[in-house]
């Protein structure tokens, strides 16, 4: 197979230097690449990187880059159509071309996490669950969906699992970044949960979780370890190296919402994270 060609970046409304490849996949791999995937076969390492280098850059576009954010992600819509003619423009998506072609990856979970990131660029709050959850297919759920599609294990059923999967892990994310989100303008708290609570926006300003904060986060947390108690049973349908990389999402996910739990729900002191050697247990008792 030819290397990807590189157009070049002429009258592109990309800033020059932001976000370089490196910075890109750097984050990519520090950050959303679950313990278990770093032992998986270096092939099928490249290809699951080379998706997440993908929803790195859509974040970093949407919620980092100067300038006009929406008119950048139009342009990285119509740099993934080039991926898939082989010619991508920026460099961070010249590996996406292998895989979307060994693995005749559709289109949909891509734009799907664009549309995601427009609709950050308008919508700041979420009325209601339902309303969160809806955000979370766009955001999260196309990145299991595309998963299964490189494990060649895609299936009803197994998306099904997947979804309530990546939807837990989106959730776990906002829970730990609610003062990081709140810094930036955005609160993914649903309205109904913190007027249930108590809870006013001027509780998420400060450097200490108040008790109707903590009391709301126990509510959230539950709700998201539920629905990954309902996916789980995904690492059972699957063997060999899918087994293993699942098996890491789901106990990555456990293991940050433990990580929120046992910091007291003090989610506005600094995002509470797992460490690495937790969410490898955690990954190993799914696989058990």
């Amino acid at each position: 197979m030819p290397p990807a060609r590189l157009t070049a970046e002429r009258d592109s409304p990309f800033p020059a230097d932001f976000p370089s490849a490196g910075a890109v996949m750097g984050r990519a791999g520090g950050e959303n690449f679950p313990v278990a995937a770093r032992f998986l076969p270096r092939e099928l390492r490249g290809h699951l990187l080379a998706i997440y280098g993908f929803a790195r850059l859509v974040d970093q576009l949407g919620d980092e880059a100067p300038g006009d954010r929406a008119a950048l992600l139009d342009e990285l819509e119509a740099d993934l159509d080039r991926v898939y003619a082989g010619e991508p423009r920026r460099p961070v998506l010249a590996p996406l071309v292998a895989t979307v072609r060994e693995f005749d990856l559709p289109r949909e979970p891509f734009l799907a996490l664009i549309a995601a990131n427009r609709q950050d660029q308008v919508v700041s709050r979420y009325a209601t669950y339902d309303e969160l959850a809806a955000y979370c297919t766009l955001s999260a759920d196309p990145v299991g969906r595309l998963v299964l599609g490189i494990l060649r294990a895609a299936s009803p059923e197994r998306i099904a699992l997947s979804d309530r999967i990546c939807t837990a892990l989106q959730l776990a994310e906002h829970w730990q970044d609610v003062a990081e989100d709140h810094a930036r303008g955005r609160i993914y708290l649903p309205q109904e949960d913190m007027a249930r609570f108590g809870v006013s926006e001027a509780d998420l300003s400060g450097c200490q979780t108040p008790g109707r904060v903590r009391e709301l986060l126990v509510f959230e947390v539950a709700r998201a370890r539920r629905l990954l108690d309902e996916g789980r049973p995904l690492v059972r349908t699957l063997s060999g190296w899918g087994r293993v990389a699942v098996a890491g999402y789901v106990g990555g996910g456990y293991a940050a919402l433990d990580a929120i739990r046992r910091t007291g729900y003090d989610v506005l002191a600094g995002p509470p994270q797992a460490s690495k050697p937790a969410m490898a247990l955690a990954a190993l008792r799914e696989l058990r």
